[in-house]
């Protein structure tokens, strides 16, 4: 039986199963999930407004009333830890979802078609490739203006040549298949049988990509927030945070410590469950 007549529910619950046995998926889980969530609900949490100030409670350490403490104009950081994340993740999925907009169907024109279409798909994709990701995301972000809008547009822009590589590489396996060779003997027309036939076959591999994505992403957007680039003042943003906290480091080491724990929790993170997702997706695991 080939792999295109498992039945889709079938296949999934298998992944599951092996989901739910893989350790690294679990503490990705464990990190990333509580991160989402406090995110997802900061306006309804019981928190301090993000950018409201106090003269009087200026870089003071944690305590009761500050659990984070507070920063060099007294908001507290606690508060803006939470927006914060709201920047980081939305910058993270929004840019994977730009990068798969664009990437996945360059990737499977080049991958099926070949010849022309695909030579000049890949010289422009080995052309970018060429640049540093990072390097790219922040020349891209310089040039469309700092704002988180541009900020996720470049950084999904500069993520687009690693998916069209990866979706070409699966579509030239998977169109050699013998279900693909049937589907053109009965005469079904190319965009049938690159969305029945081949698109479902490669996603498994292009969702793993994409978790890891975000994960890099997300540091993308903190390093472009730090630069001036992403989220601007007075919204909150871990890289900006950052890029404040590094004039107080004697007087407030604690400022900086909170921000770069949790980009750093949410990139391993989001790359324990990327790797979790390989194993449970990879039919020679299972």
């Amino acid at each position: 039986m080939t792999d295109a007549a498992v039945p889709l529910a079938r296949k999934g619950s298998r992944a599951w199963r092996s989901l739910r046995r893989n350790p690294s998926a679990i503490v990705g889980a464990v990190i990333v999930i509580p991160i989402i969530l406090l995110a997802v609900f900061a306006p309804v949490l019981p928190i301090a407004d993000p950018n409201a100030t106090s003269w009087t409670a200026i870089r003071l350490p944690p305590s009761a009333q500050y659990w984070l403490g507070t920063d060099e104009i007294g908001r507290d950081i606690l508060s803006r830890m939470i927006w914060g994340a709201r920047a980081s993740l939305l910058a993270g999925v929004i840019s994977v979802a730009i990068a798969l907009v664009t990437g996945v169907p360059l990737g499977l024109l080049a991958g099926y078609f070949g010849g022309w279409v695909d030579m000049v798909i890949s010289r422009i994709t080995e052309a970018l490739l060429a640049m540093p990701f990072l390097i790219m995301a922040i020349a891209l972000a310089a040039f469309l203006g700092p704002s988180l809008t541009n900020a996720m547009i470049a950084i999904g822009l500069s993520a687009m040549p690693i998916i069209i590589r990866l979706t070409r590489g699966q579509v030239l396996a998977v169109k050699a298949e013998d279900y693909v060779e049937g589907a053109r003997a009965v005469g079904l027309n190319h965009i049938e049988i690159m969305g029945r036939y081949i698109l479902p076959n490669i996603v498994p591999p292009i969702i793993v990509q994409a978790t890891l994505t975000v994960a890099t992403a997300i540091i993308a957007e903190a390093s472009l927030s730090f630069l001036g680039l992403g989220q601007q003042a007075p919204a909150a943003s871990w890289g900006s945070m950052l890029n404040t906290a590094k004039n107080f480091l004697t007087q407030a080491p604690t400022y900086a410590l909170f921000p770069g724990l949790a980009i750093f929790l949410v990139v391993v993170g989001f790359n324990l469950l990327g790797d979790g997702l390989r194993e449970a997706l990879d039919p020679r695991e299972n």
